[in-house]
């Protein structure tokens, strides 16, 4: 599964008006072939062909080092690639740098402002100093940035008494100054608490139902899960994987769990319906899950149950766990991904 195919988002952001300008739903936002990076004889990314169709929340994931914030800096045109192409919205990269970035927002490596000014005010700075800004709608545009990000109660507050999570909140902000085909964010989440990362997440959704498309890099594996439509693995420098979320999970392996204090029973009734079971080990005090894969037979869940109880086997548990984006993750990179915040 190397390359993505350019489908559609999830249901649930294909509401809303697409932006004026914005690629039809199908073609690719982001296309790489063969985009490498290296620095001396170190090989930061390794000749990659990344496809992130129009429209979607697309989670680009792997390990520390792994090579996705090397890979968004030449996607961006902030350091040259050693060799391949790129094509950002349509446009060949860095060629057409000028033409692409005022329909591009990014946050990438973390948020950077003058601590000693106002939320309101670094927004101000930054806003100025965009040649494709109005002056005319700038305190508009900045109050309803602040708003979109939930800062407006801190808008006068000097940055440097912002948390790190505020920090961040405002970096989003500040991408979303003027209205934007594609949204770039490195570790959008890093440093909020629960109720700010759901607010990213929410943001980050009804940006992708305007018809903005999202590429989110990310380590956190539940925020994805929860945020994104298509994903892409890299590890060593390459892609892994990459598709929809449902095609990265296909990979997996559905399995059916039991919780019984009668385990070797009801290991010999899975086996006699060709299943193979394992017990898993537990504290003395709970009774053990007999676990087995359900090879071509997701199907069948009721038919088990019967013919457990038929066996006498006592039933304190049951049910059938569907592949799992960290299993998957870890089997292609041999590393472990953060899995909560």
């Amino acid at each position: 599964m190397t390359q993505a195919s350019p489908v559609a988002p999830a249901s649930d952001l294909q509401t809303g008006s697409r932006r004026a300008g914005a690629l039809p739903t199908g073609s690719l936002a982001i296309e790489t072939v063969g985009l490498a990076k290296r620095f001396g004889q170190q090989v930061a990314v390794g000749g990659i062909n990344l496809a992130v169709p129009s429209g979607a929340v697309f989670g680009f994931l792997g390990p520390n080092g792994s090579g996705k914030t090397t890979t968004i800096r030449m996607l961006l045109g902030l350091t040259q690639a050693s060799s391949g192409e790129i094509r950002v919205l349509g446009e060949s990269m860095p060629a057409r740098l000028h033409q692409v970035l005022p329909r591009v927002g990014a946050l990438v490596e973390g948020p950077a402002f003058y601590p000693f000014l106002s939320g309101d005010a670094n927004l101000r700075r930054l806003d100025t100093a965009d040649p494709h800004a109005s002056r005319r709608t700038r305190s508009a545009r900045v109050a309803s940035a602040l708003e979109r990000v939930g800062l407006s109660h801190a808008a006068g507050k000097k940055v440097g008494a912002y948390s790190l999570g505020m920090k961040q909140r405002l970096g989003i902000a500040n991408a979303l100054l003027q209205p934007r085909e594609l949204l770039v964010l490195d570790e959008p989440t890093n440093g909020l608490d629960p109720q700010g990362t759901r607010e990213v997440r929410s943001l980050v959704r009804s940006l992708a139902a305007e018809g903005t498309t999202v590429f989110v890099s990310s380590h956190l594996l539940a925020e994805v899960e929860q945020m994104c439509t298509h994903a892409a693995v890299m590890s060593a420098g390459r892609i892994v994987a990459q598709g929809t979320l449902a095609e990265l999970r296909e990979v997996g392996e559905t399995r059916v769990r039991v919780r019984t204090p009668d385990a070797g029973a009801a290991e010999r009734v899975l086996a006699d319906l060709g299943l193979a079971p394992t017990s898993s080990p537990t504290d003395e005090d709970e009774d053990p899950w007999v676990t087995a894969p359900l090879v071509g037979r997701a199907d069948e869940p009721e038919l088990i149950v019967l013919a457990l109880v038929a066996a006498g086997v006592r039933i304190r548990g049951f049910t059938i766990e569907e592949p799992s984006l960290e299993e998957r993750f870890v089997a292609l990179t041999g590393e472990g991904f953060d899995v909560v915040q």
